[in-house]
């Protein structure tokens, strides 16, 4: 005895799949007589079941066996030359994605191959990563015992998912158990989100296609980078894509805008199940995977246009809307749309070609936050973790990655690694190198010739202790000794860079003359040279040498550069004050030179009046002496 309920909240009643469960199957018996086994989910009571759709479904709203004259089957030909494609795409997966996405995009769009379909949907959403990155990991959350709050809703909701397809058709089968099996990994993965009603659907569609663990960690990414926060308690995401839902709706068919408007149809009504379960209870099945298809690749743009699409379809026209004339009529109308109106390459042409960019999501999201956060508040939901699809889901991996393994952070800007200093690039960094424009020559005696740069200087004479004493190293701890100056080898006018100290009578002279050739300290103050453009000897970062000490020409060029630095900009400061008094002084002389037109003008005018006057005066003045005659 079936104890009857109240209809569930599916296009399928709870009557009709419990009269299906006890082998009634009135449902099905227009499908033809030539019956044959689908499998043991199909044989119920005995009783086995009439042939399926090729999508696996036995009948009910998504049947699709002969519904369409024109939905026939691509060539045998052009399916394998597709399937292949695919495959190189597989198995040079990074370079296309990173290097021709477009084409990507474009065969997405087209439609994946069923046989692919699965392989394909994991790299469009990473799951495959995550799914070898994460071995035995579901393994070990069906193992945990999960919260029953969780569980019990789950158990009641496994009958309402596709009771029609021969999957999940007799209640405890492989489909059912898997769905289970799936939906509670998740309560125990995220236990903070829970179970949601809208993912059972999502997880039903998957585990058509791939097996449990795949379907899990594809989920996963749904859940996480395509919809994330849509089956958070509060529902806070999915009522902030409807605001801008209905913003976008605004600017692609103003006329169902309108008419929802006037009615106050907000688009939490009709707009829940479409974008949480993406249109896999409302379109027809074939438009279903194409959608699908679309909608890994290009993420929640395409669950917008999808939505928009469908409203300019139900209510863009005026004669459509005259069939609609009541808040009740136009909510039948969404929720029970007719499958004759969004045929499959109709729906797909008119999605692709809807001006919905993934830029203008992102800028009407950041307004409907604002308004959201000025009239309820502040989000608990992160709009920021969406990411739209293949390409930015790559793009965060490859930073991630980068992150991770310390490589490249070109995305960061250039930033030099720390460490000791480089022959390569260190001495380049020298003031002394730096202010010299000449090029380095290793031909020159004065400049450097080698890695340290110690083949330029004389030998050390051993018989000059005090010279050798100032050569070593200081230590630390007590004050470092400075050799007193001496005399440059460079200074005077020498003809060239062979010039040296003082002539001596013979190469083999006694050691008296040999402190005349002493070498000079490092720390005393390089020669300016006039006379030709010498580099000066600058001692090697890489040899064993006593530091500069802070009188050398570097520091001293270094004063006098932050003097010019600081004079510079005193001198643009009162350069700038300057043009500021001239603009004034400008600006006040063209207006007095104004003022004074004016005035110009006015004294003409009043001018040309007396001259009028006294013109007139003076012909009365000059017919008077005749009249007076007279």
């Amino acid at each position: 005895m079936i104890q009857q309920r109240a209809p569930a909240p599916d296009s399928l009643s709870y009557l009709e799949s419990a009269s299906m469960m006890s082998g009634t199957l009135e449902s099905l018996s227009g499908l033809g007589e030539d019956g044959s086994s689908i499998g043991s989910d199909s044989e119920i009571n005995g009783l086995t079941v009439r042939r399926t759709d090729k999508y696996g479904f036995l009948g009910g709203s998504q049947y699709s066996e002969g519904r369409w004259e024109c939905d026939k089957d691509i060539r045998v030909d052009v399916a394998r030359q597709r399937e292949l494609k695919w495959l190189d795409m597989f198995n040079n997966w990074d370079k296309w994605v990173s290097r021709r996405f477009q084409k990507v995009k474009l065969r997405c769009r087209k439609g994946i191959p069923s046989s692919l379909r699965a392989k394909a949907w994991q790299l469009l959403s990473n799951s495959q990563e995550l799914l070898d990155s994460n071995n035995g990991k579901f393994e070990e959350l069906e193992r945990e015992p999960g919260d029953p709050k969780w569980l019990d809703i789950i158990e009641k909701d496994l009958h309402r998912q596709f009771p029609f397809h021969e999957m999940f058709a007799a209640r405890g089968g492989h489909g059912q158990q898997d769905l289970y099996r799936v939906l509670k990994a998740y309560t125990v993965y995220r236990p903070e989100e829970g179970y949601c009603q809208a993912q059972a659907p999502v997880a039903a569609v998957l585990l058509m296609h791939m097996p449990a663990e795949h379907a899990f960690w594809c989920l996963v990414q749904i859940c996480e980078t395509y919809l994330p926060g849509y089956y958070s308690a509060g529902l806070e995401a999915i009522q902030l894509d409807g605001e801008i839902f209905f913003s976008l709706l605004r600017r692609v068919c103003p006329m169902a805008y309108r008419h929802l408007k006037k009615f106050k149809i907000d688009p939490i009504l009709y707009m829940t199940e479409w974008f949480m379960c993406v249109f896999s209870r409302t379109l027809p099945w074939a438009s279903v995977l194409r959608v699908w298809d679309m909608f890994f690749c290009e993420g929640v743009k395409i669950v917008f246009r999808v939505g928009l699409v469908l409203l300019k379809q139900m209510l863009g026209s005026v004669d459509k809307l005259r069939e609609v004339q009541g808040m009740y009529e136009t909510m039948e109308r969404l929720r029970n749309i007719p499958p004759e109106s969004i045929r499959e390459d109709l729906l797909v042409q008119e999605v692709v070609t809807l001006a919905v960019t993934e830029a203008l999501i992102e800028r009407e999201c950041h307004i409907q936050v604002k308004k959201w956060r000025e009239s309820r508040g502040e989000l608990t939901h992160q709009p920021a973790r969406r990411l739209h699809g293949t390409r930015s889901i790559h793009e965060c991996k490859r930073r991630a990655s980068a992150i991770s393994s310390g490589g490249s952070f070109s995305f960061l800007g250039s930033i030099p690694p720390p460490g000791p200093l480089r022959p390569s690039n260190s001495l380049l960094s020298l003031p002394g190198f730096r202010k010299s424009k000449t090029p380095f020559m290793s031909n020159k005696k004065s400049s450097f010739s080698g890695a340290s740069g110690l083949e330029a200087m004389p030998p050390h004479n051993p018989s000059a202790p005090a010279s050798g004493a100032a050569l070593k190293p200081p230590m630390s701890g007590g004050p470092v000794a400075r050799a007193p100056p001496t005399p440059s080898p460079l200074v005077g006018s020498a003809p060239g860079p062979s010039a040296g100290p003082a002539p001596t009578s013979a190469p083999s002279q006694p050691a008296a003359s040999a402190p005349a050739v002493t070498r000079p300290a490092l720390n005393t103050l390089s020669p300016k040279i006039t006379s030709e453009q010498v580099t000066p000897t600058l001692p090697s970062p890489t040899a064993n040498n006593t530091p500069l000490s802070p009188g050398t020409d570097s520091a001293r060029e270094e004063g006098e550069e932050d003097k010019k630095k600081k004079k510079s900009k005193e001198d643009k400061k009162k350069e700038k004050e300057e043009e500021k008094r001239r603009e004034k002084e400008r600006k006040e002389r063209e207006k007095a030179e104004k003022e004074r037109q004016k005035k110009e003008k006015k004294k003409d005018k009043g001018g040309k009046g007396k001259d009028k006057g006294g013109g007139e005066a003076d012909d009365n003045n000059g017919a008077a002496p005749p009249r007076d005659a007279a």
